[in-house]
């Protein structure tokens, strides 16, 4: 191997709740290197996530939410004798936030509300109840992994 490995950057957490996993989720959000505005979106959101929910603040609702999507089994594709097998395979930690973040905001972003701060806390929380499109993408993923687990003797 000639390079060596990328070595992972350090987020800064953010001003509000000072905290990194905010951050990653915010600059996941970001389109155009407008971070201010991304900010704003995410913080007006977990205000209207806030008022929603009496028992609980925002940004637990939010922490609930990402933990209800991430997924901790996928399945990977590998060519074996010239078929392809879907190979269930486990999810690395960083990977699963990853994941979690990348489906949130993606299925934020196709609701139909008004604004996308009204967006994303709509699929927050519906996140956190345990439904709306991104918690079923990963049953859906979960269950592809279920589905081929005679094939998991393939695994690297």
């Amino acid at each position: 191997m000639r390079k060596s490995k990328a070595r992972k950057r350090d987020i800064v957490p953010d001003p509000r709740f000072n905290d990194v996993m905010v951050s990653r989720f915010i600059n996941n959000m970001m389109m155009g290197g407008k971070k201010d505005k991304a900010r704003k979106i995410f913080y007006d959101a977990i205000d209207i996530v806030g008022s929603k929910s009496e028992e609980e603040e925002g940004i637990e609702v939010w922490r609930k939410a990402l933990n209800n999507i991430m997924p901790s089994v996928m399945v990977k594709s590998r060519r074996v004798g010239g078929a392809t097998f879907q190979i269930p395979m486990e999810v690395k930690p960083a990977l699963k936030v990853s994941f979690g973040i990348k489906w949130m905001i993606k299925y934020s972003r196709a609701r139909n509300e008004k604004s996308m701060a009204a967006k994303l806390a709509a699929e927050v929380l519906a996140a956190s109840r345990g439904e709306g499109a991104a918690v079923k993408k990963k049953e859906d993923t979960h269950r592809m992994a279920e589905a081929n687990k005679a094939f998991s003797h393939f695994r690297v």
